[in-house]
Order: C-alpha cells, then sequence, then structure tokens
C-alpha cells in the first residue's frame, strides 16, 4: 500500500536474492523483517551453535535449541513465519575459501557478525564481486550502520582503513551488549536492504549512522570514497593470530579423558562468564591472553574453552603459534550438560 514501494516494489522484493551473515544478535532481526517483508531468498551463514549466553539478545532461538545449529535453526523458524520464500542454510563460518562463490549468488550481502576479520574479509569479497553490503556494529550500548559498495559508493576500507590488532576489540560476547540493540541495529539493516531492492529513499551509502541507547541520541557521519580502495585483487589474508596449523578439537567425552591424564584446562571466557558457570581450571581472557600468556607453562599440556569454541580456537592458534602443546573444547560449553558445570 506504499507509494513509494507498491505492487512492482513487492514484486522487486520477491525477486531479490540476500545473504545474510552471522545468524546472532544482529542476524536475528534481519532475517525476521527480510522474511515477513516478502524477501524471495534468504541465505543464512553462521557456523556457530546456539550457546545459553546467546538467548539474552538472539531471540530466534530458546533454550530447546542449545548446542544445534544457528543456521540450521533459524531457517526453521522463518520458514515458520513466511513458507513462501526460498531459504538456504549453510552451517559454515565465512572463509577465503568460500566468501566469493558464496556472495556471487546473491544481489546484496548483510554483515551481521561481530568480528573485524570477517567484515573485511566481506568487504574485499564484495568490492571483487561488486556487490552492496550492508553493516551493523553493535558494543555495549552503541550500535552502527551503513552501506558500503553501493552505485559506486565508499566501501567499508573507506571508513575503517586498516583491522585492529588481534585482541585489540572485544566482541559483544566478551565485553556485552544491551539485549535491545541487536535489535535496534538489525531493524536498520534490513531497513536498508528493503530501500536498496525497492529504490524507496536514500540508502546509507558514504554515511555512517551511529546510535547510543542510553541517551536515545543518534548522529550521521559522512565520508568519502579512496578509489584506491576499489582496486582488490586479492582477498585480505586471515589474521596474525591464525596458526596455518589445524587445532586439535576435543569432544566433552576425550576432554574428560585428557584431564584424568592430566591436562590443564583453560577457559578463555571474560571473569564474569567464569563466575557464572565453568567446567574448572584457570581462568585467562582471550582479551588479555596477549599480555598474559607467559603465564601458562610450555610444559602443560592445555586445554582451552570457552562458551561455543570461537574464542578458544582463537586463543588455541595464538598459543601454538607461540609453541604451547594446546587443543580445545569443540562447540564449547554449548555442547557440555548443565550437570557438568
Amino acid at each position: 500500500m506504499l507509494p513509494e514501494i507498491g505492487d512492482a516494489g513487492q514484486q522487486l522484493l520477491k525477486e531479490a536474492r540476500v545473504l545474510v551473515v552471522g545468524a546472532g544478535g544482529l542476524g536475528c532481526p534481519i532475517l525476521q523483517y527480510l522474511a515477513a517483508a516478502g524477501v524471495g531468498t534468504l541465505g543464512i551463514v553462521d557456523g556457530d551453535v546456539v550457546s545459553l549466553s546467546n538467548l539474552q539478545r538472539q531471540v530466534l532461538y530458546s533454550v530447546n535449541d542449545l548446542g544445534i545449529s544457528k543456521a540450521k535453526r533459524a531457517a526453521e523458524v522463518i520458514t515458520r513465519l513466511n513458507p513462501d520464500i526460498h531459504l538456504l542454510s549453510y552451517p559454515v563460518f565465512i572463509t577465503n575459501e568460500n566468501v566469493l562463490q558464496l556472495a556471487s549468488d546473491y544481489d546484496i550481502i548483510v554483515d551481521g557478525t561481530d568480528n573485524f576479520d570477517t567484515r573485511y574479509l566481506l568487504n574485499d569479497a564484495c568490492v571483487m564481486k561488486n556487490k552492496p553490503l550492508v553493516s551493523g556494529a553493535i558494543f555495549r550500548f552503541e550500535g552502527q550502520v551503513s552501506v558500503f559498495n553501493y552505485k559506486g559508493g565508499p566501501t567499508y576500507r573507506c571508513l575503517f582503513p586498516t583491522p585492529p590488532g588481534a585482541g585489540e576489540s572485544p566482541s559483544c560476547a566478551e565485553i556485552g551488549v544491551v539485549a535491545t540493540l541487536p535489535g535496534i541495529v538489525g531493524t536498520i539493516q534490513a531497513n536498508e536492504v528493503i530501500k536498496m531492492i525497492t529504490g524507496a529513499g536514500e540508502a546509507l551509502s558514504g554515511r555512517l549512522l551511529v546510535i547510543d541507547a542510553l541517551t536515545m541520541q543518534s548522529h550521521t557521519f559522512s565520508f568519502k570514497a579512496n578509489e584506491a580502495n576499489r582496486n582488490i585483487k586479492e582477498l585480505p589474508k586471515p589474521s596474525a593470530i591464525t596458526c596455518e596449523v589445524p587445532v586439535p578439537e576435543l569432544s566433552i567425552d576425550e576432554l574428560q579423558r585428557r584431564v584424568a591424564a592430566g591436562a590443564r584446562l583453560v577457559d578463555v571466557r571474560e571473569l564474569h562468564e567464569h563466575e557464572f558457570g565453568n567446567i574448572g581450571g584457570v581462568n585467562l581472557p582471550l582479551s588479555r591472553l596477549s599480555d598474559r600468556y607467559g603465564e601458562l607453562s610450555l610444559n602443560d599440556d592445555l586445554v582451552l574453552y570457552c562458551a561455543s569454541g570461537k574464542r578458544s580456537l582463537n586463543a588455541a592458534n595464538f598459543l601454538m603459534a607461540k609453541g604451547y602443546n594446546v587443543s580445545h573444547l569443540a562447540g564449547g560449553l554449548a555442547v557440555v550438560k548443565v550437570s557438568q558445570l
């Protein structure tokens, strides 16, 4: 009924193909509103599983979904919301090996992730494939939204030329975020996608919207394109924290056997997470690892764990590069029964 959209715009929505990377705090509202609006094909990329700490902000999931693939569960829930659209779930993490192929199949890419490695990887892939990128970021009580590589507009690197160093910017899982903020930012991202598909309004290209959820003040900052950032011929190399040698992954049963044999458990979550519940061992947060890794012995058999396995994998890569003997709990505490805490 909106004259800015009308029947023609609704048909454009039906024909559109949108890839949402990340089915977490941002991805949940993005997927819900794009599905409800009638976007014809939605791709959902997320290699993570649902954990208890997610439920404060990731509203597609419930306590019955713990340990289940986010991409698959999100697709099941969204199908009930709108069974007339096509949903494709990819239960994998975005990497240099799969990003170009995934991006090729879609019209618009939406970034709902929480780490800089993936943001720069998505930006560079979108530049190489000439795809617009709708980006959102959240931190504590602040949210940011912008649109990159849209109709010759600036790219992510035009705003943030280089990524921060490993461990310099903790994720919302490590530092915390008010529960409602992902809903606000994710909804704005979905709104940008709808505008771009239908041609209604003006996209946030060349503009960064910053929202403060504590004061409910918002500011828009303009930035210009740097043409040098369009000459991307290859994808960025993984962060220096990533090691080329695969990190050994343990099941919960294997972890118990290793601990019984003398392995040392290391919880790489933040202190407040460790105090809330843990399976033993020392607490050495990933955010402090680069400063405190010397507290660990090179002679120890170290087994790292976190909430979902993502932080423990990063920490294990870092420690392996330093010469430590490490493995980590695959899936994190999401695979541990409550009785085992």
